[in-house]
């Protein structure tokens, strides 16, 4: 392979991510969903996998404890989570979704599926398996080295 053929992957990468986040917080703001992208993928993975401790939610996420302890304290005011105890270890506290945390996430998720989709607009199922299967051989390959 060349080398210089595929040097703008980084850049091309990073400029969509960015670019998915922008276009889904923008429509988030218009459609008055009263919370953010990272707000949203935090409590969809509560929603998935309630209750979790801390440690383990910023694993699922990707976000580090600093970036998750303002989500969550945002969460929190918003009354979407709460900080409950641990069953079997009395010093560590978990996060679970409020009642309201979950009707939010019910009643989000086809909105928020739509607004996803705007991405996909033009592009086959088949054009999802290879992006699907190159990400994830990008991924693999650079898991490898840690």
């Amino acid at each position: 392979m060349q080398k210089e053929k595929f040097s703008q992957y980084s850049f091309i990468l990073d400029r969509t991510a960015r670019k998915v986040k922008q276009y889904a917080q923008v429509s988030f703001a218009q459609r008055d969903f009263d919370i953010t992208i990272d707000q949203w993928s935090i409590i969809k993975i509560l929603f998935q996998e309630n209750p979790m401790t801390h440690k383990e939610l910023a694993e699922l996420s990707g976000k580090d404890q600093p970036t998750l302890t303002r989500i969550m304290d945002i969460l929190i005011k918003k009354g979407l989570v709460r900080r409950v105890e641990h069953p079997t270890d009395r010093r560590a506290l978990q996060l679970q979704l409020t009642d309201e945390g979950k009707i939010k996430v019910d009643n989000l998720s086809p909105l928020v599926a739509e607004v996803r989709m705007k991405a996909w607009e033009n592009l086959s199922e088949e054009d999802f398996e290879h992006f699907v299967r190159i990400l994830n051989t990008i991924y693999s390959n650079l898991e490898k080295e840690n």
